[in-house]
């Protein structure tokens, strides 16, 4: 059995970073990615005549270096590799409703365009250790 997720698309917003009581450095961010929009089943153009396109937000969880390296590195607009796997969590909200969420937990994060400071010399394809 497998739980592996590769995605290609854009950074949506700049990273945030928190800590944990417990010292754990944890980065979020949110990528962008598109696929064709379909009426009735079909791809159709948009008003400038190109294929419509459906975006999809999906919630990246980065830990420790890895984290650490994406806030260093990344920023808003950035295209971006990321490899991990889908984390499903459920809670109840202040009301008592059951509330579920989900997210990527990334093991990986390619750079494929310049981020912050125009640059990513010294900083390569990165893994979670």
């Amino acid at each position: 059995m497998t739980n592996l997720v590769i995605l290609v698309g854009r950074i949506a917003r700049d990273p945030e970073t928190r800590t944990t009581q417990g010292g754990t450095s944890i980065t979020s961010i949110s990528v962008v990615t598109d696929r064709p929009a379909r009426k009735d089943g079909k791809t159709y153009k948009d008003e400038n005549g190109y294929t419509a396109k459906d975006k999809e937000f999906h919630r990246i969880t980065c830990f420790n270096g890895l984290g650490q390296n994406v806030a260093k590195y990344c920023t808003k607009g950035q295209l971006v590799t990321v490899e991990g796997r889908i984390h499903y969590t459920q809670w109840e909200d202040q009301s008592g409703a059951k509330r579920y969420g989900c997210e990527i937990i990334a093991d990986k994060v390619d750079f494929l365009t310049k981020g912050r400071s125009g640059s990513n010399e010294g900083a390569p394809d990165i893994d979670e250790d």
